[in-house]
Formats: structure tokens, sequence, C-alpha cells
């Protein structure tokens, strides 16, 4: 049984071995190898915090989403993606600034309740998948509930945390209701005032 590392001693690693000049998103990746799911969907997330961002974090989460569903071991994006490249500085001053917030975190999300990898991944997968569409509702600021569950959901699969999974995934169920619900009344409503 191989010890869990801390994402933000991964991160800082990951530092330790980056080109001094510039990076690219394929280099990350390889170097993250199975963290790079959960990195990747918690970045996404953060952007999809931001407003006007959520049709676009939508789709581009639906590509991990799939490929967790297939169980890939990590995230495969095109060649045009991830041969861009930018400079080492940049990935240096965002490590900077996650390293004491996930250290923060490691204090209380850590491994517990161990899951399996490949049934974690297709269940992650799957209901960060769901999760997405609600990117597309049209109503203001509704991007901001199901961004912050999938940041959850993204630091329980980097930590291996099976209790903060399960209450994500609780999370994830009860904002999905709510989504379906209201496009439901909306419709009804809609259709009341066509009749």
């Amino acid at each position: 049984m191989t010890l869990h590392t801390p994402t933000s001693e991964v991160l800082r690693d990951l530092l330790d071995e980056a080109p001094a000049d510039r990076i690219t998103l394929g280099w990350l990746l390889e170097k993250l190898h199975k963290r790079s799911f959960g990195i990747v969907l918690l970045l996404l997330a953060l952007i999809g915090l931001a407003p006007g961002t959520s049709p676009v974090v939508g789709l581009l989460l639906t590509v991990p989403a799939f490929q967790m569903i297939l169980a890939r071991e990590s995230p495969v994006f095109p060649r045009i993606i991830t041969s861009r490249r930018f400079s080492t500085q940049r990935l240096v001053r965002l490590v900077d600034r996650a390293v004491p917030v996930l250290r923060r975190m490691e204090t209380v999300i850590h491994p517990r309740w161990k899951t399996p990898f490949e049934a974690t991944t297709r269940v992650v997968g799957l209901v960060v998948l769901a999760l997405t569409s609600v990117f597309f509702v049209p109503i203001p600021l509704s991007n901001i509930v199901p961004a912050v569950t999938i940041m959850l959901i993204a630091l329980a699969y980097l930590e291996e945390d099976g209790v903060l999974l399960a209450l994500s995934l609780a999370v994830a169920a009860a904002v999905l209701f709510v989504a379906t619900f209201t496009i439901w009344q909306s419709v009804q409503a809609v259709r009341f005032m066509a009749s």
C-alpha cells in the first residue's frame, strides 16, 4: 500500500521538476498523472465562479467528465491544447498562491474511507457531467452552487477523502434535484400562461 502524498506537496515537487523557461499543458498532465483529473476539475470550477463563464466552463467540464466515466487514468486533450507553451513563472505564481490554502484545507481534508480508484473516477465523472447541465440554466448566479460543488468533489477526489466525497455527492444530488424542480416549474408556468 502506497502512502498518500498531499496535493500541496505534489504541486511543490512539480515546481522542482519544471523547466526554467516554459512548460506545456501536456507536461503538466503527464507529471500530475492520476491527480490531473482532480486538478483540471478544480481549476475549471474556480473559473466557473466568474460571471459570464458558465456556458464555456460547462462545455469544457464535459471533456474530463466523459473521460472519467471511461475510467481513463488522466485527461486527454487535443495536441493543439497540450502543446501550447506558457511561462513557468505563471505556474510558480499560481502554485505559490494555492499551496498555503491547500495546506490549511489538508488539515481537514485527508484520506478517509478509501474507495476503489476506477469506480470512484467513474462516479465522479458521471456526477460532474450531470452538474455541467446546471451551468446552462439561464438564471443569474446559477453557476455558483454547481461550481462550488464540483470544487468540493475535486478536493475530495484529490485527497482520497471518502467522507468529503460522500457529502459532496449528496450536495450534488440536492443541487440537481433543485435545478430539475426549478426547470420543471418554469416549464409548467410557461404552459399555464400559454393556455
